[in-house]
C-alpha cells in the first residue's frame, strides 16, 4: 500500500520556458530584494529539505533555494516578509501606510488583522492602475494598460445569439455614473446592496458602484429561488435590491418580475431596504412595465439624478468588509461570510497573477453564476488590465460547444469551467482540440467537483491541445480563494489532483479519526482532514449577523471552521497529499466521507471507478454512507442515474462492485447498489451528498434553496429503512 501511495502517475504537462512566468520573475525578486537564492529546478518534490520544511513551517533560515517547493515553504517561514513581496508587486492603488503586516503570535482562530493603515478600493483598482515604478505615489492613478479605447468586457449571450464589448473607458463612466446616484440615493459606506442577476455589464457596473461609495457588495442568480434569494438577502438588510427584469436560459426567456415582487415582498421587515431597481436585461426589447411590482423603478429613473462627475472613491481599510459571499446552505441556512478588500485583493493577484500568470494581455472566460465565487474569478483579469468574457446561459445550448466555439472565437487564453462541464464533452465523444482553433489558449481550470484520473488523461489524449496547462483547484467561498491550485513551475500528472498547495498558505493534513481536540498531522500519502495551520490575509473578516463584527470569530464562524482542531482552520475537506510530487487530492468532503468497518475514504473514489468503467450506461451516481441510530457500522449506499434507455439490472449491479473491488478494494464496495430517477443538485450543477446521507440515515432535513432540484430528495427517504427494499424491490 505504501509503494502504491508512492507511486507517480504519468507526466501530461510542464511548463515549457518557465523562466518566462510571472511566479519565477517573482522568486527572482524575492531573492535578489533578501539575499536568497531561489531558482527554478525540476526536482523531485521529496527532496529532504522539501519535507523538512513542509513540516516545519516556522524554520527561520533558509538555505540555498531552488525550486516552488522552495518558494513555498519561504512563504511559510517568512511570513509576514512574503506578504510585504506580495503587496509590493501587486502595485495596488492605496492611501496610507502599514509598520506591520501582521501580528505574528496570534492564531489563525483570532482572525488577526493584516496591513493595518493601508486603505484601498475595489472599484479603483479594476478601473485603473497605480503609476510605474517603485517610488510612485501609492494613490496615483493612470490609465496605463486599461486605456479607454481597450476592451474590457465582452457579454456573449447564450448561443453567441447576442454579442456587445464594453471599454475601460465606458466602464469607468457608467460606474462612476451609479456611484453618483447611489450616493444620492444615500448609499454610503457600510451599506449592502443585493443584486439578482446575470453574468452581465449590468451586474458588474452595481458591483463597481457600489465599491465606489465604500458600500458592500452581495449576489445571487436569477435561477435560484425565491426561498433561496430571501434566505442571502434577509441577513444583510440591503439598501437597495438590483434584479434583472428578465432571464436567459436553455433557449427560453423567463419572465422575472413576479419572481421581483415576491422578493420585495419577503424583504418587507429589512430596516434598511428602499427598494427594487430593475435591469432592463435584454436592450434588443422593450422595458417590462414595472407597475405590478411594489418598491420598484427602472434603472434609467434611479440615474436620473445622477451628476456627470463621478464621486470621490471611498477607500476603506484592508480589513474592512466590501463582499458578502454565501455557503451552499444544502442543509440549512447559509453563512453569510464577509470579505475584507485588502485580502480578497491581494490573494487574487497572488492567484491569478503568480499561479496562473493574468497579465493585461490576459482574455479570460470563466463559466459561472453570479451565485457562485466563481464569479469573483470572472471579474478578476481586470485587475491586471485584461479582458473577461461574460458568458450568460446554459453551457450547452444549442450544443455542448459553445463555450469552446466561444472561447476560440474571442481568443481566450484561460477557459474557467468544472468536472462536469468536460465529462459531457467526453463521453459524447467530443474533441474541443478538433472543434476549433485553440492555439491562443494557455489555461484551463476546472472547478467545483473532484476532477478525475480519466478526464485528466482525456483533456490531454483526447480533448484539448497539449501546450494547454490545466489546473484543477480548490479552495471555496469561505476563503475566496484556493487551498489547492495549479503553478507553472511543477509539472501536471494523471492522478495528482492539484498541483500543490497555494504560496502562503500552511497546509495539513490532520488525522480525521480524533475527536475535537489538539489534532495531529499525518504523513502525506495518508487521507485526513484538510486544515489552515497559520493565518492568511483572506480569512473572511466575520459573519454578517455573529457576534461582535469589531471582535471576530462569533458563535457561527466559531463553530463553522475552529470547534474542530484547537488554532487551526478546518475546512472540511478529505484530502491526501502525495508524498513525491506533493499534489493534493481532493477526495470529498469530510462530513460525507464514507467509514464502513473503520476504513476511510472519499466519494470520489466510488465516482472514479463509474467514470472509467459505466460512462457508456450510467448517467451519473451519488456515493453516501448510511448510519442510523441502530446501526453499529456504517454501510455505503451507492444510487445510479442510468442514461436513458438503459435498464437497471442485478448483473450490473455485480459488475459495478465487482469493478470497484478489483480497483480499490473489497473493503470500498458498496453494500447497497440502487437505482435513482435524479440527483440532487445545486444550481451550479454540483451534486450535493450531505443532505442525503443525512436522510437515508434517519433524519428529516429542510431543502434549502441553493438546490435546483429540491423536490429529488424526497425519494431517498424510503432508504432510512433500507431492509425492505433488498431483493426484489432493489430495482426502487
Amino acid at each position: 500500500m505504501e509503494e502504491e501511495s508512492r507511486a507517480v502517475g504519468r507526466k501530461l504537462w510542464e511548463h515549457p520556458d518557465p523562466e518566462s512566468t510571472s511566479m519565477w520573475q517573482f522568486m527572482q525578486d524575492v531573492n535578489s530584494k533578501h539575499g536568497l537564492q531561489l531558482q527554478v529546478s525540476f526536482i523531485s518534490f521529496h527532496d529532504i529539505l522539501f519535507f523538512i520544511i513542509f513540516y516545519s513551517p516556522f524554520v527561520t533560515n533558509i538555505p540555498y533555494l531552488k525550486t516552488f517547493q522552495d518558494l513555498h515553504a519561504y512563504s511559510l517561514a517568512q511570513r509576514s516578509q512574503f506578504w510585504s513581496d506580495v503587496f509590493v508587486a501587486a502595485n495596488l492603488i492605496h492611501g496610507g501606510s502599514y509598520t506591520t503586516v501582521y501580528d505574528e503570535s496570534r492564531t489563525i482562530d483570532t482572525i488577526p488583522r493584516w496591513f493595518e493603515g493601508v486603505e484601498l478600493n475595489f472599484a479603483e483598482n479594476v478601473l485603473f492602475s497605480r503609476g510605474a515604478g517603485s517610488d510612485s505615489d501609492p494613490g496615483q492613478r493612470t490609465m496605463a494598460g486599461k486605456e479607454d479605447a481597450k476592451v474590457a468586457v465582452t457579454e456573449v449571450r447564450e448561443g453567441g445569439s447576442a454579442v456587445r464589448d464594453v471599454t475601460y473607458g465606458e466602464l469607468r463612466v457608467r460606474a462612476g455614473q451609479l456611484a453618483n446616484a447611489m450616493a444620492a440615493h444615500g448609499v454610503g459606506k457600510g451599506d449592502r446592496v443585493v443584486v439578482v442577476g446575470s453574468n452581465s455589464v449590468e451586474t458588474l457596473l452595481v458591483w463597481l458602484a457600489t465599491c465606489w461609495v465604500g458600500a458592500i457588495f452581495s449576489s445571487s442568480s436569477t435561477d435560484m429561488g425565491v426561498k433561496g434569494i430571501l434566505q442571502r438577502a434577509v441577513q444583510v438588510n440591503p439598501a437597495f435590491l438590483f434584479m434583472d427584469d428578465a432571464a436567459l436560459y436553455n433557449g427560453k426567456v423567463v419572465d422575472l418580475r413576479q419572481k421581483m415582487a415576491d422578493i420585495v415582498d419577503g424583504l418587507h421587515a429589512c430596516s434598511n431596504f428602499r427598494g427594487v431597481v430593475a435591469i432592463h436585461r435584454f436592450r434588443d426589447e422593450p422595458p417590462r412595465d414595472l407597475s405590478a411590482v411594489p418598491r420598484a423603478q427602472p434603472w434609467t429613473a434611479f440615474l436620473a439624478n445622477a451628476r456627470l462627475t463621478p464621486p470621490p472613491f471611498t477607500r476603506i481599510g484592508f480589513h474592512e468588509p466590501f463582499l458578502i459571499c454565501y455557503s451552499s446552505g444544502t442543509t440549512g441556512i447559509p453563512k453569510a461570510i464577509v470579505h475584507s478588500v485588502g485580502g480578497v485583493v491581494l490573494n487574487y493577484f497572488k492567484e491569478g497573477g503568480l499561479h496562473e500568470g493574468l497579465g493585461p494581455h490576459s482574455v479570460t472566460l470563466q463559466y459561472t453564476t453570479t451565485g457562485w465565487i466563481m464569479y469573483l474569478a470572472s471579474v478578476g483579469v481586470l485587475l491586471f488590465g485584461g479582458r473577461t468574457i461574460m458568458y450568460d446561459g446554459s453551457p450547452f445550448q444549442p450544443d455542448a460547444g459553445i463555450l469552446v466555439r466561444t472561447a476560440a472565437e474571442h481568443r481566450a487564453t484561460k477557459l474557467g469551467v468544472s468536472p462536469r462541464w468536460m465529462f459531457e464533452l467526453s463521453k459524447n465523444n467530443l474533441a474541443p482540440r478538433a472543434m476549433a482553433d485553440l492555439s491562443h489558449l494557455r489555461t484551463v481550470t476546472s472547478t467545483g467537483m473532484v476532477l478525475s484520473d480519466q478526464l485528466f488523461e482525456w483533456f490531454y489524449d483526447t480533448g484539448f491541445p497539449p501546450h494547454v496547462h490545466l489546473g484543477n483547484i480548490s479552495g471555496g467561498t469561505d476563503i475566496a480563494g484556493c487551498f489547492g491550485l495549479l503553478n507553472p513551475l511543477t509539472p501536471v500528472y494523471v492522478g495528482g489532483g492539484t498541483q500543490g498547495p497555494s504560496l502562503g498558505l500552511h497546509i495539513a493534513i490532520y488525522d480525521a479519526l480524533l475527536p475535537d481536540g489538539p489534532g495531529a498531522p499525518l504523513p502525506h500519502g495518508v487521507p485526513g482532514e484538510l486544515v489552515a495551520a497559520a493565518p492568511f490575509p483572506n480569512v473572511p473578516c466575520f459573519f454578517w449577523g455573529d457576534g461582535d463584527p469589531l471582535h471576530p470569530p462569533g458563535p457561527k464562524y466559531r463553530a463553522a471552521y475552529f470547534a474542530r482542531f484547537d488554532n487551526v482552520w478546518a475546512h472540511g475537506d478529505f484530502c491526501r497529499v502525495h508524498p513525491v510530487t506533493g499534489n493534493i487530492s481532493f477526495l470529498g468532503r469530510a462530513d460525507g466521507v464514507l467509514n464502513p468497518s473503520g476504513v476511510r475514504f472519499g466519494s470520489a473514489e466510488i465516482y472514479g471507478v463509474m467514470e472509467r468503467y459505466f460512462a457508456d450506461r450510467v448517467q451519473d451516481s451519488l456515493c453516501v454512507g448510511q448510519r442510523r441510530p441502530q446501526d453499529d457500522d456504517e454501510s455505503v449506499m451507492l444510487f445510479l442515474l442510468m442514461k436513458p434507455g438503459v435498464k437497471f439490472s442485478r448483473a450490473l449491479v455485480a459488475e459495478v462492485k465487482k469493478r470497484v473491488g478489483e480497483d480499490l478494494s473489497k473493503r470500498h464496495v458498496p453494500r447497497f447498489v440502487f437505482e435513482t430517477p435524479e440527483i440532487p443538485t445545486t444550481i451550479n450543477l454540483k451534486k450535493v451528498e450531505l443532505p442525503v446521507k443525512q436522510i437515508v440515515s434517519g433524519q428529516t432535513i429542510t431543502a434549502s434553496g441553493t438546490l435546483a432540484n429540491p423536490q429529488s430528495l424526497d425519494f431517498y427517504y424510503r432508504f432510512v429503512k433500507v431492509e425492505d427494499l433488498v431483493g426484489p424491490r432493489e430495482k426502487l
